[in-house]
C-alpha cells in the first residue's frame, strides 16, 4: 500500500468518522446512538488498523483489536442492558434544536480545520489531514454533553469525546505508547460499569435520569 492510497483511504475513514459524529449529534433516540457510536468505533479501528501498517507500528494492531472489541461489543451490549433495565423508550429531549446544534457542529468543524492548519502544513505524517476531523470529533462530542438533559445520553457523548482524543493521538503521532493505552481502554471500561452503577441509583432514587427533572427535585427540596 503506498502512502498515496493509504492517505485517502485514512481521510476516508475519518469523514465516516464525523459522519457518525454528526449522526449522533442529531440523533434523538437512545438506541440510534448506541449503534451510531458503535459505528464510530468501528472506523475508528480500521482507520488505527490501517496506520499501524503504513507506519509500521505495531503497537497500532493491538489498540485495533481494542478498539474494535471494547467500543464496537463490549460498551454498545452493555448501553443497550442498561437502556433495556431502565426501560428507556421514548426520544430524549435537547437543551438546543436540532437545527441549531447542527449549525454549531458545523461552526466547531470549520475552527478545528482553521486551527489545526499550521500544524498540517508542517507535519510529514500520512495522517496529518486527519487531525482537524480528529479535534473536530472531540468537540462534537463535547457539544452532545452540553446539549443534552438525559444522563445516558451524556455519558454516550463522553465516549464519543474519548474517541475523538484517541484519534487525534493517532493523527498527531501515530498514537500513544501500548502501555498508555491499555491503560485507557481498561478505564473506559471500568467507568461504564461505575456509570451503570449510578444509573441504577439514580433512577431507583429520582424514578428519572433527566437531568433538569433531577434539577427541579433537588430545587424543590
Amino acid at each position: 500500500m503506498n502512502l498515496a492510497l493509504a492517505a485517502q483511504i485514512n481521510s476516508f475513514l475519518a469523514a465516516l468518522v464525523l459522519v457518525t459524529a454528526f449522526g449522533m449529534l442529531v440523533q434523538k433516540r437512545v438506541y440510534g446512538l448506541i449503534h451510531l457510536f458503535a459505528w464510530q468505533g468501528f472506523f475508528l479501528s480500521l482507520n488505527t488498523a490501517i496506520v499501524g501498517y503504513v507506519a509500521g507500528k505495531h503497537h497500532l494492531y493491538i489498540s485495533s483489536v481494542l478498539t474494535l472489541s471494547i467500543k464496537v461489543f463490549v460498551l454498545p451490549y452493555i448501553l443497550h442492558v442498561l437502556v433495556n433495565r431502565l426501560k428507556i423508550r421514548r426520544d430524549v429531549e435537547t437543551v438546543v434544536n436540532i437545527p441549531r446544534t447542527m449549525l454549531i457542529g458545523i461552526a466547531l468543524v470549520i475552527f478545528s480545520y482553521h486551527l489545526t492548519s499550521p500544524v498540517r502544513e508542517l507535519s510529514t505524517l500520512v495522517t496529518r489531514s486527519t487531525l482537524a476531523v480528529a479535534l473536530a470529533t472531540v468537540m462534537i462530542g463535547l457539544l452532545m454533553m452540553i446539549t443534552r438533559t438525559h444522563a445516558v445520553t451524556q455519558i454516550i457523548g463522553f465516549l464519543a469525546l474519548e474517541n475523538g482524543l484517541f484519534f487525534a493521538a493517532t493523527s498527531a503521532t501515530y498514537g500513544m505508547p501500548l502501555v498508555v493505552e491499555l491503560g485507557v481502554a481498561l478505564d473506559v471500561l471500568i467507568a461504564a460499569f461505575i456509570f451503570g452503577i449510578f444509573f441504577f441509583q439514580i433512577h431507583a432514587a429520582f424514578d428519572s435520569l433527566n437531568v433538569d427533572q433531577m434539577a427541579r427535585l433537588k430545587e424543590g427540596e
